[in-house]
Formats: structure tokens, C-alpha cells, sequence
């Protein structure tokens, strides 16, 4: 955050400043939890909680200013709408560090892994601002924007959506330099109806981009390479066909982690990826083609993705435990994401020996197709000749398809299906997913302890 006076602030958002004016250079937060010395606090009201609510926490965990639509105590600015306020600060910060390249990223899956790998490779060559997690709505992209001041070089930010126009809102407040869309799939296909719903929204991000941005566009679907129309928005293409700007060739391997020489208009370097499977590849190369686009050299951006680890949890966190390998991908799930990890654990295990759990849950936002994805998704598992499909509560995994040489155990939850960890042998390899809200980060956290205590029992 640029050194602001508080009274400054005020005018920006549109309000009025009360208490004794003062410097504010802290972090802004709407979790009072999270507040330190010398933040600002944002009294947002939510569905089942105001901010307003939680401005004494905020106070006695040291805020030096809150931004509030009625009066509270200590020093504070009362404005219409908060996150109101909140956008009009960002974007005010946004027209004054001209310096500053923004990329923002958007696409049906793989967001958080690109953004963190793209993070490391823009920190290697100076101050980078990123979210941590996946801060991608209308509060997450202003809060992630205020995070940065003069010194800050690059800006990554995560645009997701639940409607039409929400990542035309989020483009308008952030203008980015470069536009990356990875992918059109089936998540929160609920929400839109369509695939081409999805791409439409997605598509935003693309529309929206000023005369001299860069599209960085993926090859994975029919839409995605569609995207750009505006010849006066510059396009780099990624993917694995020799048709892509940016592209993977004489990929392996190795133990479940890509391998691949990173071709660009630049040269050929190898990268050895630090993440588990295959399909992390196409993320790799989506942050690849932002950072060329800033001028970033092949070289350079294949040392920092050779060395880049795991920095979002819960997303195909690879633990071996002493003999059994766990895969936690229990931060989320849609079809092509299940698909990837029930991939990964097919190969995994055909290198560990032993044999593949596969511990799933349901996948949210599917609407109408969501009883045929689910079912497809437990076909896929035979297919691959997973044996033991772990289904806890979503029944739709489960039909006469899948191959007898699965074995298919059903339970309501995670209490009862915990009966199964057991049964686990040295060499064998679980995989834990499904959609954030099932919470199956629970149970595996039940196998690492269960694991641990039985060979504990038997040193």
C-alpha cells in the first residue's frame, strides 16, 4: 500500500474521515482475526455476519482505521457501501503505480497452481504481489491490488466467477497488461448451464483488456483459442502442438512429475517440474507464456519452474509415509480435476506396487449433469483399474459400468469410511478429493495419524 493520510483515503472512497488524522501504509483486511498493528479493517456485512460486528477485535488486535457504513469507535471512515470503497481505492492505487504489470488469470481450473507458479518465476526478478490461496472474487482482486506499493514490479491476480459479468467487473478494477484463460471445462457448470456460458464469462477477461495487453490463450478446448478478436490486444498460444507460441515438447515421467523441454520464439529449455502429474504441465506453461509476455527470458523461467514446490495446500500434496503414499487433492474437485488425480494415482501406483485408493466425495455445481459426471468419473476409475473406490455419500459414482476388478465400498460418511484405513499395505497409494465444501482434508488427515500410529505400534 502506497503512504496514504486517512482523510485522503476518505475523499477516494467517497466518505467521511472521523477521528484525528493519520498515515495509513498497513494491510487491509476483512477478517478481524487477521488484523495486525497499523491495518485497516473493512466492516464488510456478509450474509450471516457483519463486520461492523467485529470492529472492537479489529481495534484490540491494533487496526489503525476502519472502513464502515455507520459510526463505530475509533478512528474510521464511513462510506455508502464498503466494498464499494473498497474497489474505488484499488483502482485509484491501480492509475497511480504506472509501473506496476498486472496479470490476471482466469479459467475452469488450475488458477491457484498457475498463479503460484507464476509467482515464482516473477519473484526471481522482483517484487511480486500474489493472493494467498485463491482470493479471486470482488473482495479478494481490490484487497490483493492494495497490497502494493512503489517498490512492487508485478501483480498476479485470480478473476473467478458465479455470473455473467463478474469478470468484467474485476478486468475494469484491475486493467491488466496481460490476460491469461487457461481452460474451459465443467466447473460450476451449475451456475451457467453451458460450456459456452462458461467461455463467454470466461472470455471477459480478454474483452476487456486495453489496446497493447497480451492474451495468453490455452489450446485445451474449443473456446479458449477463440478468445481474442482485438488485433489491437497482442496473443500468445500455449500448449503441446507445434501450432503454440509457448509449448511442451519431449515431455516424461518421472515418479509421477512432468519433464518436458519449454519451446518458445526465444530457445529450448528443460524443465523438471516439482509437482505431481501430468496435468500440471499445462499449467506450467500458462505461467511460461505470462511471463513472456512480460519480457521475461526462456531460461530464466525455466530454472524458476524447475524449482518452484507446492505452495497452495490441499492440491495433489504428495506425503510418503514411511511405505504408504498419500495424495491430499481435497481443496476442490470438478470432472476434469478428478479425472487428472484419478490419472496421477493409476500411474503412481503402478510405479509403488501396492494398490490405488481412491477416496472421493461429491462434486459440487454440476446442475442438471451432475448425476452423469459423477457416474462417469467411477467408470474412469475402473477404466484405469483402480481397486478400491472409496464413494462417501454422493451414490451417482457408483453403477453397473465401472470394471469387477474394482472393488466399490460405499459409506455415508467420513466417520464410517475411516473403517477402511486399516486395510492400507506398504506400497499402496491413496488419493483424497473432492469439492472444498466436503471437507475431506478431515479424513486425510485420519490416514496420516492412523498410518503413522500402526507403524509406530510395529518399530
Amino acid at each position: 500500500m502506497i503512504k496514504m493520510k486517512a482523510a485522503e483515503i476518505a475523499k477516494i472512497m467517497g466518505g467521511s474521515f472521523h477521528g484525528q488524522d493519520l498515515d495509513i501504509d498497513g494491510e487491509f483486511h476483512f477478517d478481524s482475526r487477521q488484523v495486525t498493528p497499523g491495518s485497516v479493517f473493512f466492516a464488510l456485512k456478509g450474509e450471516r455476519e457483519d463486520g461492523h460486528d467485529f470492529v472492537p477485535s479489529a481495534l484490540a488486535n491494533g487496526a489503525a482505521l476502519s472502513i464502515v457504513s455507520r459510526s463505530v469507535s475509533g478512528a474510521h471512515i464511513i462510506v455508502p457501501d464498503v466494498l464499494d470503497g473498497i474497489v474505488k481505492l484499488a483502482s485509484n492505487l491501480r492509475n497511480r503505480l504506472l509501473k506496476l504489470k498486472i496479470v490476471a488469470i482466469t479459467g475452469s481450473q488450475g488458477k491457484t497452481t498457475t498463479k503460484d507458479m507464476l509467482n515464482s518465476i516473477l519473484t526471481s526478478q522482483g517484487q511480486c504481489v500474489a493472493p494467498i490461496g485463491s482470493y479471486n472474487n470482488d473482495i479478494g482482486v481490490p484487497i490483493t491490488l492494495l497490497k502494493c506499493n512503489d517498490q512492487t514490479r508485478f501483480c498476479i491476480l485470480e478473476m473467478g466467477a458465479r455470473h455473467l459479468g463478474d469478470i468484467a467487473r474485476l478486468t475494469e478494477i484491475a486493467v491488466p497488461d496481460v490476460g491469461v484463460v487457461l481452460k474451459v471445462g465443467t466447473a460450476h457448470l451449475g451456475e451457467f448451464v453451458s460450456r459456452a456460458k462458461i467461455a463467454e464469462t470466461k472470455g471477459e477477461l480478454i474483452r476487456g483488456l486495453k489496446p497493447g495487453a497480451t492474451a495468453v490463450l490455452g489450446t485445451y478446448d474449443e473456446f479458449t483459442p477463440k478468445m481474442n478478436s482485438n488485433s489491437a490486444v497482442k496473443t500468445v498460444t500455449f500448449g503441446e502442438s507445434a501450432g503454440c507460441l509457448i509449448r511442451a515438447a519431449d515431455l516424461e515421467l518421472h515418479g509421477g512429475f512432468p519433464a518436458f523441454d519449454l519451446v518458445t520464439p526465444e530457445g529450448r529449455e528443460r524443465v523438471e517440474l516439482q509437482l505431481l502429474g501430468v496435468h500440471q504441465v499445462p499449467n506450467a506453461l500458462a505461467a511460461a507464456g505470462a511471463a513472456f509476455a512480460l519480457g521475461i527470458s526462456t531460461s530464466d523461467i525455466a530454472a524458476a519452474l524447475s524449482i518452484h514446490q507446492n505452495a497452495s495446500k490441499w492440491r495433489m500434496e504428495l506425503t510418503d509415509l514411511d511405505g504408504l503414499t498419500l495424495i491430499n487433492d481435497s481443496y476442490n474437485a470438478n470432472p476434469e480435476s478428478m479425472s487428472a488425480a484419478l490419472r496421477t494415482l493409476s500411474l503412481l501406483t503402478q510405479e509403488r506396487g501396492g494398490n490405488s485408493w481412491a477416496f472421493v466425495a461429491k462434486m459440487h455445481e454440476l446442475g442438471s449433469e451432475s448425476e452423469e459426471l459423477h457416474r462417469k468419473i467411477g467408470q474412469l476409475a475402473g477404466e484405469l483399474g483402480i481397486d478400491h473406490l472409496v464413494v462417501i455419500g454422493e451414490q451417482s459414482y457408483i453403477s453397473d459400468e465401472i470394471s469387477a476388478d474394482t472393488s466399490i465400498h460405499f459409506y455415508p460418511d467420513q466417520n464410517s469410511a475411516s473403517e477402511l484405513l486399516a486395510r492400507f499395505d506398504s506400497g499402496d497409494v491413496v488419493l483424497v478429493k473432492a469439492s472444498r465444501a466436503e471437507h475431506l482434508e478431515v479424513i486425510a488427515e485420519q490416514i496420516v495419524t492412523s498410518w503413522n500410529e500402526r507403524m509406530g505400534a510395529g518399530s
